[in-house]
């Protein structure tokens, strides 16, 4: 696991800093993005024999690109989220706390200073499990799981330099606790502000 990690760090700093084609566009190639929102899950889950019922948290994430061509670019993102879980018959709670780091190809579709894109990618997800005043035995733990995310979104070009813009994101990705399954997946929506360098 720690292995596939590395290999897929060094994979996705390598085709975030690799040269940008003489004319790929007028903007600049690179960018940073500070992500903020909202994560909504999608399930609720079983765990030890009782229902949880899951709760919305928030989501941040900054996130480094670079774009190859005008309708191609590739994105490294380090982020974090959370959310709690209550079980049916009101019992303490669960808490998810999760920090993902993703790569995401982009193919956005310049039109004047308005660039709509969509997005696919992979990340790691490292997850914290903590379980409070639950008749379970299980205390909780920290695990990290790979999964898939897709969406799509707006940026609006302010000027070369700065852009701000929404996305909307689907992900899918499943930590084992305590040898049951967690399913996380679920809606993210950001507002975000971009640098481009």
């Amino acid at each position: 696991m720690k292995t596939a990690c590395v290999v897929f760090l060094v994979l996705a700093i390598a085709l975030v800093g690799a040269p940008s084609p003489a004319s790929a566009a007028s903007l600049p190639p690179s960018y940073m993005v500070l992500k903020g929102g909202l994560y909504s899950p999608s399930d609720d889950f079983d765990f030890d024999t009782i229902h949880f019922e899951r709760d919305d948290g928030f989501v941040a994430e900054i996130a480094f690109g670079h774009y190859f061509l005008p309708f191609l670019a590739t994105e490294l993102g380090v982020g974090y989220f959370e959310s709690k879980a209550s079980p049916a018959v009101p019992a303490g709670e669960v808490k998810f706390k999760v920090v993902p780091v993703t790569l995401t190809a982009k193919v956005p579709l310049p039109i004047g200073p308005i660039e709509p894109y969509g997005e696919f990618g992979i990340g790691a997800y490292i997850t914290e499990f903590d379980v409070s005043g639950t008749p379970s035995n299980f205390d909780g733990g920290t695990e990290a799981a790979f999964g898939l995310h897709a969406g799509g979104g707006v940026n609006l070009n302010i000027s070369p330099a700065f852009f701000s813009g929404a996305e909307g994101r689907y992900i899918w990705v499943k930590p084992s606790f305590g040898g049951e399954d967690i399913q996380l997946d679920g809606f993210t929506v950001t507002g975000n502000l971009g640098f481009r360098f």
